[in-house]
């Protein structure tokens, strides 16, 4: 099914700078080999009908038809990794037994994390020939992530970053020299932070490793801060701690 180990996939997305996202992220991975890019479900159907596809990145909001109404008009569908902007579809897209779901903007450790997936469930190729430690493209010393705030865009790099907390339907960032309050779900973000460098210790709390000064079974210190740590996650946590 596979051509000399590699995972053939589509990307179908109407957005063009959505879409060069995923070609260049997939252009990074060696084991992905991109078949081609198009920008509407018409063409898509062309491509798989006519194609061995292993993998399909598809967006779900897009103009004339769903990416969800989408796959259930297919028969034997490749694998797929949906792309939303809208969080809204994660149920729809989970039914229809998607790999992996991509909120955006997608980071490319998150975009990694999603093509784990894929090769834990093994489509003939394994899992060796695939590490986490794939440079992303144009990677520079410096990872960071862009936050809403004030009425702008506010670079933040991930060194930075102290700890992050949630406030319902906020998020307090907290870095070595400023606080950022920005509308977004803990949730959401954690899946945009490199899982080697953060941690969620509590339901309300994700902390940088690299900041962490000790730690009890209950508590991180981090400077003058205090993070507690919940039951739910102390074993993942103390994994990590232990690890370091």
């Amino acid at each position: 099914m596979l051509n000399d180990k590699k995972i053939i996939c589509l990307a179908v997305d109407d957005e063009p700078p959505a879409l060069q996202v995923i070609e260049k992220y997939i252009a990074a991975v060696p084991v992905l080999q991109l078949k081609t890019s198009v920008n509407n479900a018409v063409d898509a159907l062309s491509i798989l009908q006519n194609n061995e596809v292993d993998l399909l990145f598809l967006d779900i909001q897009m103009p004339q038809l769903l990416g969800t109404d989408f796959m259930r008009s297919l028969i034997n569908p490749p694998k797929v990794i949906f792309t939303t902007a809208f969080r809204k579809y994660a149920v729809d897209g989970f039914e229809l037994d998607a790999v992996d779901y991509l909120l955006k903007p997608i980071s490319f450790e998150r975009f990694l994390k999603a093509v784990n997936k894929v090769l834990r469930l093994n489509i003939t190729v394994s899992v060796n020939d695939f590490s986490l430690k794939t440079t992303p493209p144009n990677a520079t010393a410096d990872s960071f992530i862009y936050l809403r705030a004030d009425r702008k865009n506010i670079k933040v790099n991930f060194d930075d970053i102290l700890f992050i907390e949630s406030l319902k339907d906020y998020i307090k960032v907290v870095t070595k020299d400023k606080t950022i309050v920005t509308k977004q779900t803990i949730s959401s973000i954690e899946e945009n932070l490199p899982n080697n460098l953060f941690v969620r210790t509590h339901r309300s709390f994700i902390v940088s490793l690299k900041r962490i000064e000790s730690f009890t079974p209950e508590l991180i210190q981090i400077g003058k801060y205090e993070i507690p740590i919940s039951r739910s996650y102390r074993h993942e946590v103390e994994k990590w701690l232990h690890s370091q």
